[in-house]
């Protein structure tokens, strides 16, 4: 058989490279004469930048910049001067992942690291800058990416603002003298808007330490934020689909930088050709840390098998956990490591766990079932 392995990052355990790998190993051992390719995805979350920088052929660079806290820290960003393109993960600058669990509030994070790093890409002088914006540790808006590219935020005395917490007394934006002359483009890994019950604030800040009484304060700060541009800029950035990705960076980006906002895994796939390792695949193997209902809700994994069933091709999604899933009418089977073992134990080491699953899965599949 031709077995396609893609799977997205098993978050916290592996990345989606590692992941690939230990299935295939797996698979092998198990089934030597089938043909393997292996093909990590992402939707625009955590390994966005590794990803779509192998499918490119982009090298690593290497920038000088500080984290969502504002603590010093070198963050790496791609580049492919062929096609002049620069890739940019947030999360491996302004990441959740990057800050110790608890010990800072969203309301002392922003995402001027973020900035800084784009300035250090523009010096190459891309054509088109490429983000991915999942898995941010922030809720600004991109108040403090844009005012690492120069753009002022003052109030209605002209005093300058420099936290995003004081928003609310935003009276007018002060653009810097020289613009963004490449195109961004945002992917997004999430269609939720600025403002709202669906909007960044609601739906992600909890998992940020935004508690609920913390609400009323971004959400004033976020839409007198919203409000200004509009006037000023004259379009509705904060209603587009992913102007609430990563804490309303995906508004930030389309605000400051006329930022596209586009889907990331569909930005993901176009690049790496899947719709042609689709059609030549017999069986395709996915995976992620957790499969619950929010994979269906479009991230990769569930928008993989959602192709697959498209054309007619058997796929089976292997887990560290499964949760409330109709893995029925999505996956031809959905696998767990704590078929194995205990959960602690597969997240000490998932690899070897994630191998002998993929190994067992291989032992009992019969091909055309």
């Amino acid at each position: 058989m031709n077995v396609l392995i893609a799977p997205d990052k098993f978050k916290g355990t592996l990345t989606a490279e590692r992941a690939a790998w230990a299935i295939a190993r797996g698979w092998r051992r198990a089934r030597p004469d089938d043909t393997l390719e292996v093909l990590p995805i992402s939707d625009g979350g955590d390994g966005f930048g590794a990803a779509l920088a192998s499918q490119l052929g982009a090298t690593p660079h290497r920038a000088a910049t500080v984290d969502a806290a504002h603590r010093r820290c070198t963050a790496r960003w791609w580049w492919e001067p062929a096609s002049r393109t620069a890739i940019i993960e947030s999360a491996k600058i302004i990441g959740l992942a990057m800050l110790p669990p608890r010990r800072f509030h969203p309301f002392e994070l922003d995402t001027f690291g973020l900035g800084a790093v784009l300035q250090a890409a523009l010096r190459h002088r891309p054509g088109r800058i490429v983000i991915g914006l999942g898995g941010s540790a922030t809720n600004d808006g991109g108040f403090g990416m844009a005012r690492a590219l120069g753009w002022r935020f003052l109030d209605r005395r002209g005093r300058e603002l420099t936290q995003w917490t004081a928003l609310h007394a935003l009276w007018r934006l002060e653009p810097p003298a020289t613009r963004l002359n490449c195109r961004v483009i945002a992917a997004v890994d999430v269609e939720n808007p600025l403002l709202g019950r669906r909007g960044a604030t609601r739906i992600f800040g909890p998992q940020k330490g935004l508690r609920p009484e913390d609400f009323p304060r971004a959400e004033r700060c976020l839409r007198r934020l919203a409000a200004v541009a509009r006037r000023q800029l004259g379009q509705d950035f904060a209603a587009r689909a992913g102007a609430g990705a990563a804490g309303g960076l995906g508004f930030g980006l389309a605000a400051f930088c006329h930022g596209q906002l586009v889907a990331g895994f569909e930005l993901f796939s176009r690049l790496a050709g899947l719709e042609t390792r689709l059609r030549r695949a017999d069986l395709v193997l996915t995976g992620e840390g957790a499969l619950d209902h929010s994979t269906l809700m479009g991230k990769g994994v569930g928008q993989l098998a959602r192709r697959c069933l498209s054309l007619g091709k058997p796929c089976i999604a292997l887990a560290g956990t499964i949760g409330e899933l109709p893995a029925g009418l999505w996956f031809r089977a959905a696998r767990a490591l704590t078929e194995l073992t205990s959960l602690e134990a597969a997240k000490a080491a998932p690899a070897r766990w994630l191998e002998r699953l993929a190994a067992r899965i291989a032992r009992e599949w019969t091909p055309g079932r």
